[in-house]
């Protein structure tokens, strides 16, 4: 399976961005309103800057305390991207994110920020081609 195929299964696929400067707080509760794990910082909503998490607020809250709420976002963002583009396979996605750790990648075309993809978007198309596979292979089993 590839991304641009994990892409259209999604039932929303717009990418949550907020710009550069954004408190830490705006982007928690941006993040806690639309039960996302993720935000993608970019001037432009065009291209990504850099990658929020929730993981990184806990950490930073974790060892900063709640004084980071005020600060924005860029002081705490992810800025080396690891992205994928829509043609490559899920399998080395989910490799990708395992190896690296994270949950979420960007989806980057020519520059421009077409999409993001979790692990658990990885993961239910996995899921979803595995089971497709089974029924064939029983089909066949089966004489059908």
């Amino acid at each position: 399976m590839l991304v641009h195929q994990i892409l259209k299964s999604k039932s929303d696929d717009a990418v949550v961005t907020v710009q550069p400067g954004t408190q830490v707080s705006e982007a928690a509760k941006i993040l806690a309103e639309r039960r996302i794990g993720t935000v993608v910082i970019s001037t432009d909503g065009l291209t990504a800057e850099g990658i929020l998490s929730e993981r990184d607020i806990v950490r930073v809250l974790a060892k900063r305390g709640g004084a980071i709420l005020n600060e924005p976002v860029d002081n705490f963002m992810t800025s080396k991207l690891v992205t994928c583009q829509r043609d490559d396979k899920a399998d080395d996605i989910l490799a990708q994110m395992t190896e690296g750790r994270f949950r979420h990648m960007p989806v980057v075309e020519d520059g421009q920020l077409v999409g993001l993809i979790t692990l658990g978007d990885v993961v239910k198309a996995r899921l979803t081609e595995l089971a497709m596979e089974k029924e064939a292979l029983q089909g066949m089993i089966m004489g059908h």
